[in-house]
């Protein structure tokens, strides 16, 4: 086997425990592990799931080489051997998990118990609800947490245009949104015990829905104002025109943001119509676009 490559970084130094599987646990370690932090990741019997997921090179799934790289994996039966887990802890800075909420504590490695063989271990914790609150025992992957999050809801198109349901994004995004946030909550909490002086470690508790509702911009203030509910609107924005993704003559797509008289007045000089982007018409001459012209 050959030895390990030296790591750099600016996490260089920090050593972080991986009892995760699939995308959101794994997705913060790697951005831990990719910044030079010591990453040993906890497989099951059998190996994290993703390792049968999409692509394969020589039977090695492509997707796992992404949420796996720069890690050191170890096999263990955490019902049986939680007593190794425990030791890892124990060396560790970073313990980050996203087993379904209160799980750690089934296996015997809750953190009161984690804390008392290392009192300095920042624990952080991805599940789909929270650790508490009456939907805590529920079940969840990313398509609910985008769900429950509210992006679904806004990527569709407008009411009438089409019955087809809201699509996915194209990624895991709730799962990816949930491993940045546990990772910046947790070197924040590394932050707080070790150039504070604290001393100590503390619990992050991070959520899908959460992270995803947090990406929701006005939406929650607008309904407090006065029961408002932003609707979808489809590729375009409301408040700015040209802002949409148009089809051309070659039978491509065209994404245009003219998100202000500025940069309108840049492009209708680029496309050869110039005076279109000036004069106290600018406004009107915006809003009398058609959103579905052709061009080339």
């Amino acid at each position: 086997m050959n030895p390990p490559a030296k790591r750099t970084g600016p996490l260089t130094g920090l050593r972080v425990l991986e009892i995760g599987h699939y995308i959101a646990g794994p997705f913060c370690t790697r951005v831990l592990a990719d910044l030079g932090a010591e990453v040993i990741k906890i497989e099951p019997p059998g190996g994290d799931p993703i390792r049968g997921w999409g692509a394969a090179v020589n039977g090695h799934s492509v997707w796992f080489s992404v949420h796996g790289r720069n890690k050191l994996s170890i096999v263990l039966d955490l019902k049986r051997q939680h007593d190794v887990a425990l030791m890892l802890a124990a060396r560790a800075d970073v313990l980050v998990e996203n087993l379904r909420a209160g799980q750690l504590e089934r296996l015997g490695l809750g953190p009161d118990v984690l804390h008392r063989v290392n009192p300095r271990l920042v624990i952080a914790r991805i599940s789909g609800y929270g650790q508490d609150g009456p939907y805590r025992d529920k079940p969840a992957f990313g398509a609910i947490g985008e769900a429950m999050g509210g992006i679904r809801h806004l990527t569709g198109y407008q009411a009438g245009v089409t019955a087809v349901a809201p699509p996915r994004c194209g990624i895991s995004v709730s799962d990816d949104l949930a491993g940045l946030y546990a990772a910046i909550g947790l070197l924040a909490a590394v932050w707080q015990r070790d150039a504070q002086g604290t001393g100590r470690g503390r619990v992050v508790d991070v959520n899908l829905v959460d992270s995803v509702f947090s990406l929701m911009e006005g939406m929650l203030p607008e309904f407090a104002m006065d029961g408002r509910i932003r609707q979808p609107a489809g590729a375009a924005i409301a408040t700015a025109s040209p802002t949409n993704t148009y089809p051309c003559a070659d039978g491509r797509w065209l994404c245009i943001a003219g998100n202000s008289d500025l940069i309108f007045a840049r492009l209708m000089k680029a496309i050869g119509r110039a005076e279109l982007g000036h004069g106290s018409s600018l406004c009107h001459q915006r809003r009398s676009l058609r959103p579905a012209r052709r061009t080339r």
